[in-house]
């Protein structure tokens, strides 16, 4: 299993990435949209990226939420 991206960060903020991983898989963003700084760690993390139809996961985010 992959390291935790998000060990370095508190259990509630790891969590609300977690979420906000899961948001952008299922396109949930107009209800729930993604907080500057959510998307600045996300990006930085290499777990999400900005195109032009929107923020999408990368293969590393993806396989952050398959637990691989």
């Amino acid at each position: 299993m992959a390291e935790n991206p998000f060990a370095e960060f508190s259990l509630e903020k790891a969590i609300d990435l977690r979420w906000t991983l899961r948001d952008i898989q299922a396109r949930r963003l107009k209800l729930s949209p993604v907080s500057d700084e959510d998307l600045r760690i996300l990006t930085g993390l290499g777990l999400a990226e900005v195109r032009d139809e929107g923020i999408v996961l990368t293969q590393a985010g993806i396989a952050v939420l398959n637990g691989s």
